[in-house]
């Protein structure tokens, strides 16, 4: 979000029509994951890579939890390399966007693809808590950057799923249930970029809902594709 120009309010249907003709020469479709996660899981076996990470575990998880199988979890991560922690956190995000905001349909490669292009999910200061430390290039007008100012310096993104400060005030969210909405805690930040992706009520399987979506994000052409290419390439190795 480091080129954000306003929040998502600026997302509208005309907006949406403007992106797709923007795209019409190469426009995007979803990416590999719109069977990923979907319906909400059903059944008792453990899911092979690439399948639903909310299915339960020989331990029991409850269907109804947020939290991916541990199986899918060990499996996925080393398939993809995207790292555990934040594995976790995306996939627990995308579950909860399946129960709370169904007609959305946010795949778990969708956030991790823009966590990859972000900041490689958060990098080597992620920590086995969640939380990272990551801080983008001041919003000072230059280098093709926007102008923002924050209490009376230039802002500048944080955290693994890079929000500026007026963006994580609309939008930030406590996506672990410690009571607390950290931009720097992978778990908050993945769960608000969820929100914020679907705030558009958008089918992201539909690549018109995926492309405005992401493009709300960030708006620009180029990170579209980027977060496409890297979402694709994580479905292909998860066997998506």
């Amino acid at each position: 979000m480091t080129r954000l120009l306003s929040v998502f309010g600026v997302v509208a249907a005309a907006a949406a029509l403007v992106v797709t003709a923007v795209l019409a020469s190469t426009a995007p479709s979803t990416p590999r994951d719109v069977q990923d996660l979907f319906p909400a899981a059903a059944s008792v076996q453990l899911p092979d890579a690439g399948a639903d990470p909310a299915a339960p575990s020989s331990a029991g998880t409850s269907t109804t939890s947020h939290e991916p199988d541990p199986a899918w979890l060990a499996s996925t991560a080393t398939a993809t390399g995207v790292p555990a922690r934040a594995l976790q956190a995306y996939a627990s995000a995308t579950l909860r966007a399946g129960a709370e905001l169904p007609g959305c349909r946010l795949g778990w490669t969708t956030l991790a693809g823009i966590g990859h292009v972000e900041s490689a999910h958060g990098g080597s200061t992620l920590a086995p808590d969640g939380r990272t430390s990551v801080e983008g290039p001041a919003l000072d007008g230059t280098s093709g950057y926007a102008a923002i100012s924050e209490d009376g310096a230039w802002d500048r993104a944080r955290g693994p799923l890079q929000f500026i400060a007026s963006t994580w005030r609309q939008w930030g969210s406590d996506g672990d249930g410690d009571g607390v909405a950290d931009v720097d805690d992978v778990d908050d930040a993945a769960w608000t970029a969820a929100r914020y992706l679907c705030a558009s009520d958008a089918d992201l399987t539909t690549p018109a809902g995926w492309t405005a979506a992401v493009h709300s994000y960030n708006h620009s052409d180029v990170y579209v594709r980027s977060v496409l290419a890297a979402a694709d390439a994580y479905a292909a190795r998860s066997g998506g």
